[in-house]
């Protein structure tokens, strides 16, 4: 176990975020409105990309929404990336209207 594995995403209004060293952060930003919550934005400084943090945070995000009982809607590319590779999850998103 590292250090990185110790990390606790904290509960923002309208934010997740992760705090790294040297002052740095991961955050998804999401809003509500009504019974959905729209991930607007999720970054990670380049230097600690491929972690596994982002994934943390959606996942979150996500049990957070489910807590809620709130549809999930993902606006930025990587969260609906994740909705690709995680198929299981896709019950949580909000069901389209088209």
């Amino acid at each position: 176990m590292t250090s990185e594995d110790l990390l606790e995403v904290e509960h923002l209004p309208q934010r997740f975020v992760l705090r790294l060293p040297r002052g740095r952060e991961c955050y998804l930003k999401y809003r509500l409105e009504g019974s959905t919550l729209y991930i607007d934005k999720v970054y990670t400084p380049e230097e600690y990309r491929n972690r596994g943090f982002a994934e943390k945070l959606v996942e979150k995000a996500l049990r957070y929404a489910e807590e809620s009982s709130l549809a999930v809607v993902p606006k930025c590319s990587y969260a609906k990336r994740y909705f690709e590779k995680h198929p299981e999850k896709r019950a949580l998103l909000k069901p389209s209207t088209s």
